[in-house]
């Protein structure tokens, strides 16, 4: 019999506003909830999961759609990527919405935060879901949201490009926290179709130094041989070697997390 690839995390099922879903739970220390790419909670999230638990942290992995361990394979995500696509907790091409979805993973944030203590919660977010992190933002408690590859809306057209997933008055609240102190790191590949550079641009603009963007070459020649294709950068396209830029994203993500959520004294 295969290796259960969720070996060591309990899982349970969290209810808010009528809604059910199981999460995945291992760890010790402030909370961190991984929020799965599409086609859903494979063995490289998890792989990540159990990193962030090593590094400190109690991690917390909503299932959202998928086989919790199912292996990726592009078969799988075909079929998958098309029912996530019109599910109604998901706003695939809206500009200024935020998809429903994120107030339950505000509510679990919220429950991960009252179980486990410090200062508050941090939100790792990836493709489909890399923008969620930063709706959750909206809440006091979300210190450290990072937004992996964020791809909603998709690209289509000048207006989604530069859209970065939320809806203006949750842009706003997000703004003022940034404003007094609080930050989002960001990560993409530089020639991912899915994550624009005018999406991390209005980032940019609207969050100042509020905004830390890593932007990996994945240019024609790039000196790491990364494809133009790249586009999971702390899972699929992940090369955990030192001196790749994927790893060196990686430990910048783990570092920010400890920054924000291992000490007493924050601020946003």
């Amino acid at each position: 019999m295969p290796e259960d690839p969720l070996a060591g995390f309990d899982a349970f099922e969290h209810t808010h506003d009528g809604v059910t879903r199981q999460v995945f739970r291992s760890g010790t220390g402030p909370a961190v909830i991984v929020i799965h790419e599409v086609p859903g909670l494979h063995q490289e999230v998890i792989a990540f999961g159990r990193r962030v638990v090593d590094a400190g942290f109690t991690v917390f992995m909503p299932s959202l759609f998928g086989t919790p361990g199912k292996p990726f394979g592009w078969g799988y995500t075909m079929r998958i990527f098309p029912q996530v696509c019109v599910a109604r907790e998901f706003v695939s091409m809206a500009t200024d919405r935020t998809s429903p979805i994120t107030t339950w993973l505000r509510a679990l944030a919220a429950d991960a935060h009252a179980e486990c203590g410090g200062p508050g919660v941090g939100a790792v977010g990836m493709c489909f879901t890399g923008g969620f992190a930063l709706g959750m933002m909206v809440d006091d408690r979300m210190l450290a949201p990072v937004l992996s590859q964020p791809s909603l809306p998709f690209p289509v057209g000048k207006r989604r490009k530069a859209s970065v997933g939320i809806s203006d008055a949750d842009l706003a609240d997000v703004k003022e926290r940034s404003a007094h102190g609080a930050c989002v790191l960001g990560l993409r590949f530089t020639e991912d179709p899915a994550v624009p550079p005018e999406r991390f641009d209005t980032l940019r603009r609207e969050l100042g130094d509020g905004f830390i963007a890593v932007e990996i070459d994945s240019s024609r020649g790039n000196p790491h041989g990364i494809g133009k294709r790249a586009h999971s950068v702390l899972t699929l396209d992940l090369v955990d070697e030192p001196g790749h830029p994927t790893r060196a994203a990686l430990e910048q993500v783990l570092a920010f997390l400890r920054e924000r959520l291992l000490v007493t004294d924050q601020v946003g």
